[in-house]
């Protein structure tokens, strides 16, 4: 594999960001495989009291770029920030992410608006945080592949005039701990966190009168999710003019069979190490079943980008990883104690403030249509504001990622288009009367 990503190495086109290997030495703390981790990015030992609070600032450097006809820089200046939140137990955490000052003007009514945008799955090393694929859109080395494939939503957000924060979630480029991964508390109360920041940094045009968006896709759309559950109890200060929830993983039972021996099956690998480290249930009834194949590939999927992951462990069954040839899935749903711990991360058993536009492909094999669509039936019967969109595209291939990626930018132009109308204090209809007809 090693090899493999060496001579892809070499055929990087020139003018992309492409962070330097380490040389063969053990690695350092500050390090992950083979990238070095910013100092930026390691906790300090004391955090500040407040949610949101702001830890640290420094310039970040954008890998794209372009000069602008009026002299300011395209799509507009980002600030590498990190900030305090609160983990699923309690505990207060330092997160870290970007905040970005666009350039083009704010045609909507009222003061600038600000959108925190949550990222699709990136992997779980530190070197795949969002925010350092702001500097190095193409992290490649022979050990690991980061692509900011964010970024189109980012500067397509920015190209309206809005502000963008981008969390990179509990223990993603932060290096006292694993990325959490899907955990819905954690994702949720990171994104509100940030922005809460994002109105500190200093230099932001945004005030604590602008509307607030929240975006995200996949990972993405489960944080935005549960982030619009979460805000009436974890941060009612923040009035949520519109959430756009991609392919939300909403019941992750499900999103387990899904992603098990698909090409993404490393994520299961995060899942699993994340959750583990948040609950001891659940990590007393994983470590009971794995045989040494399991615990290794655990390990090694604990420092992966999705690049990597895909090469490494792509269409590979969890069943190779257990004692008893069974899957994960099969062997959570066995044990009361690790169902109840999954049961825990389930989106759709609270109201979501706010409006609402979920979309879902209809063939999405990954993370699942049917689970997605029954997020939005469970919100409607709360009595939420919610806009579903099926996106309908024939079956582009099962289990190879496609039919969950092509849904993302298919209806990339019309989810930023709603979130702009939100933003902008047009009202939003919901179309909760068609679930009976819709897909």
């Amino acid at each position: 594999m090693r090899r493999l990503f060496t001579a892809v190495a070499t055929a990087v086109c020139v003018g992309l960001s492409v962070t330097p290997a380490s040389a063969a030495a053990p690695p350092e703390p500050g390090e992950s495989r083979g990238v070095t981790i910013p100092a930026f990015y390691h906790p300090p030992a004391e955090l500040p009291a407040a949610n949101g609070a702001v830890i640290r600032t420094e310039p970040l450097p954008l890998g794209l770029s372009l000069p602008g006809l009026d002299g300011r820089v395209m799509p507009g200046t980002a600030t590498r920030l990190m900030y305090k939140s609160t983990d699923s137990n309690g505990l207060p955490v330092a997160v870290t992410g970007a905040y970005l000052e666009p350039s083009a003007a704010w045609q909507g009514g009222g003061p600038r608006p600000l959108v925190a945008l949550a990222s699709g799955t990136m992997g779980q090393g530190d070197q795949c945080a969002p925010s350092m694929t702001l500097q190095y859109p193409l992290t490649l080395t022979g050990e690991t592949v980061s692509v900011g494939y964010e970024l189109l939503a980012m500067y397509r957000l920015l190209s309206t005039g809005a502000a963008v924060v981008v969390t990179d979630y509990v223990g993603l480029g932060t290096t006292d701990r694993l990325h959490t991964y899907v955990n819905r508390l954690d994702q949720g109360h990171a994104l509100l966190d940030a922005v809460r920041a994002a109105r500190s940094v200093p230099g932001a045009s945004v005030t604590g009168d602008s509307r607030i968006g929240l975006y995200g896709y996949s990972q993405g759309g489960g944080a935005g999710a549960a982030a619009a559950e979460l805000q009436p109890s974890y941060a009612p200060e923040i009035e949520l003019a519109g959430t756009y929830a991609g392919a939300p993983p909403a019941d992750l039972t499900a999103v387990m069979k899904g992603i098990d021996g698909s090409a993404l099956a490393g994520a299961l690998g995060w899942s699993i190490n994340g959750f583990a480290q948040a609950d001891p249930d659940l990590r007393a009834v994983v470590e009971a079943h794995l045989n040494a194949t399991g615990r290794a590939a655990l390990e090694d999927t604990s420092t992966m980008c999705v690049g990597e992951a895909l090469f490494g462990y792509g269409f590979t069954k969890s069943s190779r990883w257990t004692t008893g040839g069974q899957s994960i899935g099969e062997i959570i749903a066995a044990d009361p104690r690790a169902q109840a711990a999954l049961d825990k991360q389930r989106i759709g058993t609270l109201e979501p403030a706010g409006p609402v536009r979920l979309a879902t492909g209809v063939q999405d094999d990954i993370v699942p249509h049917r689970q997605s669509r029954q997020l939005a039936v469970d919100w409607c019967r709360k009595g939420g504001n919610i806009t579903y969109a099926p996106v309908l595209l024939p079956n582009l291939g099962d289990k190879l990622l496609t039919n969950h990626l092509v849904p993302l930018l298919a209806d990339q132009g019309a989810a930023i288009s709603w979130l702009t109308d939100r933003l902008a204090g047009k009202a939003a209809t919901s179309n909760c009367w068609t679930m009976p007809f819709q897909p």
